[in-house]
């Protein structure tokens, strides 16, 4: 394995502002990396081509001197729900086939104007729906954590293509959205590090929409500086996004001053979870207690709706799914099975485009939505996110961070739990209640499991205080001194 694909995002810039080597040289380094790990299943599209072009245009800007951007010459993988112009975009789905847009996400436009240098497209579960990249159309992406049972692990999901990435050293970072846990839970997984802005604090415009009041971009990496350093090149006012904030976008990485004295960590109740192992009881007192002696104080507080926030998470997010892709109907764009009329073509486009889970959340969406039934469901669990918002506001004003478990276990093998769709929504439980609260969390890697696979720690702050939340992140991260690699690079 290549040095250079060892390094984080921010010792890869102090070596390319030093000279030590060029974009070309990095890229090409990371695109031998990719292509010797296609057993992974990470990527749908790669864009060596691209890759390498824009790499020499980096260096190029570097030569004549011109200000380098945040990310200028590192290279990223991005999520295939980012809408990247003239590249192939699937959301990982049949009914996207050939599907290759005009435009390019916000998001991915930001990466570029930073410098960044795009890898290729990496495989999701299919619509971001899912928690363990199990249910793409192109197939199973393989966690580079491995046992010697014989047995591939899943990397999580829905952003399990994105973290495998990083995992592996394939990319340096990684762009993933997350709905309702689709970046942490799998950063957990994959051993790396990965963050969910502030509902907002990233353009929506461009991403293949999922559950439009809590799809966010963010970023997944190796370490706590370079999701602040990758954030920094996403973030970011779009007056074409409704939803998009115009609040400042602050310096992240100068927000890691490793001072996190005074600073009260809430420990809430509701997460200590029935038959939750005493393994990761262990992991989260361990967690408190290194935060403890950095100098922060543990306060235990109450999310009184917390029990609520999995059933409501999965009444409100296959609603607004079934609106959203009302759209795929074969006529505009992707696949089409032609069929005797409209409504046969409809019926055969979709039937054959969309996944069984995709259908499934489509179904519960149209049913929670229906007559009869809108009011019961739908109005409901709304009133319900309203009161789960207002306990996390109410906790912040006592504290100015949560901490929790990312993840109830650790990965999980390919093919287990595939039979009971709600054991695989549990995987979401504590990722959930922050996702339908708008508040930015992130996933750090604090230990391994008895049987040596990663497990996460995961930090709450209030919204629009990504600052206070890197921080203590960074603080975490140094006291755990996570160094584990998967199995698989030492065999690449």
């Amino acid at each position: 394995m290549s040095d250079l694909t060892d390094v984080t995002i921010a010792a890869a810039r102090d070596g390319l502002t030093r000279g030590d080597f060029s974009s070309e040289e990095l890229t090409a380094a990371h695109i031998s990396a990719l292509e010797a790990a296609r057993d992974l299943n990470a990527f749908v599209t790669e864009t060596s081509d691209i890759a390498l072009a824009r790499a020499r245009a980096s260096d190029d800007r570097r030569a004549r001197g011109d200000a380098a951007g945040p990310l200028e010459g590192i290279p990223l993988a991005i999520k295939d729900l980012f809408c990247t112009e003239d590249v192939l975009t699937t959301a990982s789905s049949h009914i996207l086939d050939g599907y290759v847009p005009a435009y390019e996400s916000t998001v991915t436009h930001n990466l570029r104007t930073a410098g960044a240098v795009m890898l290729g497209k990496t495989n999701m579960d299919e619509f971001a729906m899912g928690s363990a990249n199990i249910t793409s159309y192109y197939g199973p992406v393989k966690n580079p954590w491995s046992l010697d049972d014989g047995k591939d692990r899943v990397p999580g999901g829905s952003s399990g293509g994105s973290a495998a990435a990083v995992a592996a050293h394939i990319a340096l970072g990684a762009a993933g959205s997350d709905t309702g846990g689709s970046i942490r839970q799998p950063a957990s997984f994959c051993g790396i590090v990965g963050m969910k802005p502030t509902y907002g604090r990233c353009s929506r415009w461009g991403m293949v929409a999922f559950a439009s009041s809590l799809d966010q971009a963010g970023p997944l990496t190796k370490s706590v500086r370079d999701a602040a350093i990758m954030l920094q090149g996403m973030a970011g006012y779009d007056p074409k996004d409704s939803t998009s904030s115009d609040q400042p976008v602050p310096d992240f990485e100068a927000a890691l001053t490793g001072d996190i004295k005074g600073m009260k960590i809430g420990i809430p109740a509701e997460y200590r979870i029935d038959g939750m192992s005493a393994e990761i009881e262990g992991l989260w007192s361990r967690g408190m207690e290194m935060l403890q002696d950095a100098g922060a104080q543990p306060v235990d507080i109450s999310l009184p709706h917390t029990k609520y926030a999995l059933p409501t998470y999965y009444i409100v997010a296959p609603a607004e799914a079934s609106s959203n892709l009302a759209r795929y109907d074969g006529v505009r764009y992707g696949l089409r099975v032609d069929g005797e009329s409209l409504e046969d073509m409809y019926e055969a486009t979709r039937g054959k485009g969309f996944g069984q889970e995709v259908r499934r959340r489509i179904m519960i969406g149209t049913y929670v939505l229906s007559a009869g039934y809108y009011d019961a469901y739908y109005v409901k669990a709304q009133k319900l996110r309203t009161l789960i918002s207002q306990d996390f506001k109410k906790a912040f004003q006592e504290v100015d961070a949560l901490l929790t478990p990312t993840t109830p276990s650790a990965a999980f093998a390919i093919g287990e739990r595939m039979d009971d769709p709600v054991q695989m929504y549990i995987n979401d439980i504590f990722t959930v209640p922050a996702s339908m609260a708008g508040v930015p969390a992130i996933s750090v890697p604090a230990g391994l499991s008895a049987e040596g696979l990663p497990l996460g720690l995961h930090l709450i702050t209030r919204a629009y205080d990504e600052k206070t939340l890197f921080c203590v992140a960074d603080v975490l991260e140094g006291a755990v001194g996570f160094e584990a690699k998967p199995p698989y690079l030492e065999g690449v």
